[in-house]
């Protein structure tokens, strides 16, 4: 059996050969042992390899004589609400998320939905699956089958009261019209279950969930896999677009034209409107693209804390400071209120408030940010020796750099502009984001001067 599959974050590979049954019986047996644990929950997407990956995890937990309260096919984020929810010792989520079709993996949190990384539990687990370090209980635990979706909806739809005061009073009237692109992933029956509460008229997109992925695997962050929610907005006259990733803890916006709205300008909306009602807090952003978001918090007065990226990461950052809110360049969007966990249907809820509430366009919205502080989107670049290639970047800028740090890779703030370079944990891959002040050119002309140093490496 291999154990390559543990990642910094979670635990994910191609399934059989990185990620099996033979796995998932000894991570439930594992979990149990390192963590004392005598209930957790368990929810799986709809990848064509999770029903048997969930077979066999929870027969690891109940053997080791811990009950499992099982979620069924649900999105990451119930996992980590009903964890905290129902007092359990820890929640297991089996998704591959936005990974290939052929993928699928492990996301774990301990109890009160705390995070669980490489160096906070997943190489502990990791070295009890090598050393057999585990044992079956005289007593198998029992797994329960939780249906009840009320208590988790009910939280999601308390972050934007205003779209309820605005259905009991318009009597259902819909307010907005909004594409809504599941991408036959786990976002379709959450979506069902909140469109009665909502006054808008929802246009469902790939819908249906389907582990086959008809329609390519739903990552929003991939160009050709935006054309069915522009498609759709245009068709449709729609005021807006969101989709999501396979889980749903991700989402992705879209204005009233179909254009892909980068996740830097969504972060400032969201913390301008929470900022409005929660004065001085703190909001913890990554370090890729930091401009925008930076402005936006600072004169909506809170105070913006950059945080390495990663679930694990951000979330640690946000309990230290006991941030009010928490946002990174791939949409994920983390909130006090919600455990410090991520939420791919909250960022829905208020974004759609937002524009419920004024009649601006959400295109109007970001309008001002995009002239403002225009970015190159993550830039990905397979190169040999990506340590050597960071090096070179580094050189060639470091007597422009006003600042410089390595947070998480290497950060470089120019006189007008800001250059974040990250090396991927498992690939030569380097990720790269440029920001400007007022000035595409700038983008411009720095991509074409770090593509320059790339290329003999490319």
């Amino acid at each position: 059996m291999t154990i390559k599959a543990f990642k910094a974050y979670d635990i994910r590979g191609k399934y059989p050969e990185d990620i099996n049954e033979d796995l998932a019986y000894q991570l439930g047996l594992a979990f149990v042992a390192q963590y004392g644990a005598t209930k957790i929950i368990v929810g799986r997407d709809i990848r064509e390899s999770s029903p048997s990956l969930f077979e066999r995890l929870v027969a690891g937990i109940i053997d080791a004589g811990c009950d499992v309260v099982s979620l069924g096919i649900c999105g990451t984020e119930e996992v980590y609400f009903n964890t905290v929810y129902q007092n359990a010792d820890g929640g297991i989520m089996i998704t591959a998320s936005h990974n290939p079709k052929s993928h699928n993996g492990f996301k774990l949190v301990g109890k009160n939905a705390e995070p669980i990384s490489l160096t906070t539990g997943l190489l502990l687990l990791k070295n009890r699956i090598l050393q057999s370090d585990y044992q079956l209980a005289d007593n198998s635990g029992e797994m329960q089958c939780y249906e009840d979706r009320s208590p988790y909806i009910k939280t999601i739809l308390s972050f934007a009261p205003e779209l309820l005061k605005h259905h009991e009073v318009s009597d259902n009237s819909r307010l907005l019209k909004i594409v809504c692109n599941s991408g036959n992933g786990c976002a379709g029956d959450t979506l069902d279950r909140l469109e009665p509460y909502l006054p808008f008229e929802l246009i469902k997109v790939h819908h249906e969930p389907d582990g086959s992925f008809p329609n390519g695997v739903p990552n929003p962050l991939i160009v050709e896999r935006r054309a069915a929610t522009k498609a759709a907005i245009i068709k449709h006259q729609a005021d807006f677009g969101v989709a999501w990733d396979g889980d749903f803890d991700r989402c992705f916006f879209f204005d009233e034209k179909g254009e892909f709205i980068d996740s830097s300008y969504v972060i400032g909306l969201i913390a301008e409107a929470l900022l409005k009602n929660h004065p001085a807090e703190k909001i913890v952003i990554d370090t890729r693209q930091t401009l925008n978001s930076e402005s936006v918090i600072k004169n909506a007065g809170g105070e913006a804390i950059i945080s390495a990226g990663g679930h694990s990461p951000m979330k640690r950052t946000m309990r230290q400071v006991k941030a009010l809110y928490g946002g990174e360049m791939s949409a994920h969007h983390y909130f006090r209120e919600f455990h410090y966990c991520d939420s791919g249907m909250i960022p829905f809820l208020l974004v759609s408030s937002l524009l419920v509430q004024q009649s601006k366009t959400i295109g109007n919205l970001v309008q001002s940010a995009r002239l403002a502080y225009p970015c190159s989107g993550e830039l990905n670049y397979v190169v040999q020796d990506p340590a050597s290639v960071m090096a070179k970047i580094l050189a060639f800028y470091q007597d422009q750099a006003i600042t410089m740090d390595e947070i998480d890779g290497i950060s470089l703030r120019l006189v007008n502009a800001r250059i974040n370079v990250r090396r991927s944990n498992t690939e030569n891959y380097l990720r790269i984001n440029i920001e400007a002040e007022g000035d595409t050119g700038i983008v411009s002309l720095l991509q074409e001067q770090i593509e320059s140093i790339l290329q003999p490496y490319l």
